[in-house]
């Protein structure tokens, strides 16, 4: 999802599937996704955690603030993402800060609502990857169609502050899931190199795990505000 700086593979570049380099990507992943899970369910079966995030709002902010200047620091500073352990120490804590406010939203909804989010999460995840990784259209190419929908996407949400309606509720999270989709698409492709127009370089583990997981993130949050909208 984060801009990055993409090269053209020469025509014998082989597979990435044959390198090291998507396992490496999808363990950090993996791990990724396992404390944000990990943070959700004590959000939605410890009260005492909730009790104590709702006392403590300002832990919300700082967790929001540490989010967003980690994920600047790994956008911007290849030495950050780049350079061992600095570059894992950013992820990590970008990650924990990331689950502990996806599981403070999370609270808000009902259990039921967020466990059938995960679950259609997980398993429209799953189908995507292996669409990306069997099918022969390049995608790596529509980086700047995929940028000008997410300004509408953006566009749109703002407008959704003054104009409050579950028709309109359930249009914009159904356009935020689909561009998502289509940037984990875009993403994995990114990743994985081989026959495909761009690629990223592997010293960026870091960054194409960061990509992969935002569109996770995203692609959840989404459809759980689908569900929430459409059971209203």
């Amino acid at each position: 999802m984060i801009a990055c700086r993409l090269t053209k593979n020469p025509q014998n570049d082989l597979p990435r599937l044959l390198r090291p380099f998507p396992d490496k990507v999808y363990s950090i992943l993996l791990c990724q996704l396992v404390v944000t899970i990990a943070f959700i369910c004590f959000f939605l079966y410890c009260e005492p955690v909730q009790q104590y995030a709702n006392n403590h709002v300002g832990l919300f902010y700082g967790a929001l603030g540490v989010t967003f200047v980690t994920m600047i620091a790994m956008a911007c500073c290849e030495n950050v993402r780049r350079n061992f352990p600095t570059n894992l120490i950013f992820l990590s804590l970008f990650t924990l800060c990331e689950g502990y406010l996806l599981g403070a939203v999370s609270s808000v909804y009902d259990k039921d609502e967020v466990l059938m989010a995960v679950g259609i999460t997980a398993v429209v995840v799953l189908a995507i990857t292996i669409f990306a990784f069997q099918t022969k259209y390049d995608f790596t190419m529509m980086g700047g169609f995929l940028f000008v929908a997410l300004i509408i996407l953006i566009c749109f949400g703002f407008l959704m502050i003054f104009f409050h309606s579950r028709v309109l509720s359930i249009v914009y999270a159904s356009l935020g899931a689909l561009i998502f989709a289509m940037y984990l698409v875009y993403d994995t492709q990114i990743m994985m190199g081989g026959g495909k127009m761009y690629s990223i370089s592997p010293e960026e583990y870091i960054f194409a795990a960061l990509n992969l997981y935002l569109d996770i993130v995203n692609l959840f949050l989404y459809i759980l505000q689908l569900i929430s909208a459409a059971r209203d």
